[in-house]
């Protein structure tokens, strides 16, 4: 692909809008802009009021005009950005203009490979991008941002430029006499190899949590059958979506649903009730209770208050709600939060305590680079890698040189200064159009 051609997109939302932003990329584009916006001269960065035009003169639209020389702008070639109003008819006309210039319609995340060609961003900053364009949170888009704005890269970056440098001085202890090398070399290169394995691990080891900052955290409420689960879902989510009956074994498939809590995305399900049954789809309704139990990354235990509740062992990511509060004469649990669904009395103070683990389970990941599903693979070899190196035999320097420049090599692959075009594509298609 000629990564130099004119491309353009709707880089603005589809549908009808006030403004609509599209973007046009490639070698030379000072000339179309100056056809645009019907102009003799113009300069770069500023915007420019114009009547665009067809080919017979006819106004197009009255739209606002902006160029960009490389290889100061977003994909480091020429750019021009149109704003014009948000009507599909508008929008249409003006791609229809741009396709009779010679220019053709971008790929999905087209501009943003461009970008990564010419040296404005590499594959880290990327991903930051595709999380930041899918953002609905505030978490969401401050772990995004951050990713986007190059904090993964630099840190990636240093783990690399030390792999090599602690591989290059491996090799050269087979080469070199020991007063030619740096004093207690040995030593050093083993505890920087030791410092880089255990930051990576602490990284893998908070993956789970920066997932949910990314895809939203999965709570799932469990119990057996009339404990009150579909109310007290619809009295969390403030909204009538689960069926709600006295007869039991209602729920039989999992309803979820999302929602913002404190800042965060949460999945909720409402799932079906635990108990033996012969009915065929009540059973698939609960084997599927079993899988949200296991994808969950908080479960509310709900138990009925009306009935005699007795001490239950809580896993870590558990809390036991004790429903139907207005009916239980004990409210001695320990450690357990009763709430009436009916009256919603209890509901605002499992909120706060969901945002309580929530924000114990998201401690300090924010300071740890973003692992998504392909860097997290990366990562994990890399430490493998590292981990081989510390394991070989010693005065194995080769080896020990060989699987750190290895490691290098994956953490490469993370930024795309070592690129296979798979990895590349799987990256970029997560874009939209026009970014």
């Amino acid at each position: 692909m000629n990564n130099n051609e004119n491309i353009f997109a709707l880089s603005s939302g589809h549908g009808k809008s006030g403004v609509a932003v599209i973007r046009v990329s490639g070698d030379d584009l000072y000339k179309l802009f100056l056809q645009i916006t019907n102009r003799k001269s113009a300069d770069a960065r500023h915007a420019y009021f114009a009547n665009m035009r067809d080919d017979d003169g006819g106004i197009i639209d009255q739209i606002v005009a902006t160029y960009f020389a490389a290889p100061a702008s977003f994909t480091g070639t020429d750019m021009i950005e149109i704003y014009s109003h948000g009507a599909p008819a508008v929008i249409d006309k003006i791609f229809e203009y741009l396709s009779a210039t010679g220019a053709r319609m971008a790929a999905p995340g087209e501009f943003s490979r461009r970008a990564f060609y010419n040296g404005k961003m590499d594959l880290a900053d990327v991903d930051g991008l595709a999380a930041l364009l899918d953002a609905q949170t505030d978490a969401q888009r401050k772990s995004a941002l951050t990713s986007m704005m190059g904090g993964d890269s630099h840190i990636y970056d240093a783990w690399r430029k030390q792999m090599i440098e602690i591989s290059a001085y491996a090799a050269a202890m087979l080469d070199y006499s020991e007063d030619e090398l740096p004093a207690n070399i040995e030593k050093t290169i083993r505890e920087k190899t030791e410092k880089l394995y255990t930051e990576i691990e602490l990284s893998l080891s908070r993956y789970a949590a920066v997932r949910a900052i990314r895809s939203g955290f999965n709570i799932a409420l469990v119990g057996d059958t009339n404990v009150g689960k579909s109310s007290l879902f619809n009295a969390i989510l403030g909204a009538n979506r689960a069926i709600v009956s006295d007869i039991p074994g209602t729920t039989r498939d999992v309803v979820s649903a999302s929602m913002d809590i404190g800042g965060y995305l949460v999945n909720l399900s409402d799932t079906a009730g635990l108990r033996e049954t012969e009915d065929t789809i009540e059973r698939i309704g609960i084997e599927r209770t079993q899988s949200e139990i296991e994808n969950a990354n908080l479960i509310l235990r709900v138990v009925d208050g009306s009935k005699k509740v007795k001490n239950q062992k809580l896993a870590d990511n558990e809390i036991l709600v004790i429903n139907k509060s207005d009916l239980s004469k004990d409210k001695k649990i320990k450690d357990a939060i009763y709430v009436s669904a009916k009256s919603s009395d209890g509901i605002p103070h499992l909120v706060q305590i969901i945002k309580k683990k929530i924000s114990e389970l998201t401690k300090n990941s924010e300071s740890s680079v973003a692992v998504n599903a392909r860097t997290r693979t990366l990562l994990t070899d890399a430490a493998s890698e590292l981990k081989n190196a510390l394991t070989a035999p010693a005065g194995n320097y080769d080896i020990f040189s060989e699987h750190t420049r290895r490691a290098a090599d994956d953490i490469g692959k993370i930024l795309g200064v070592i690129t296979a075009t798979d990895v590349m594509d799987a990256t970029f298609s997560q874009l939209c159009l026009g970014k």
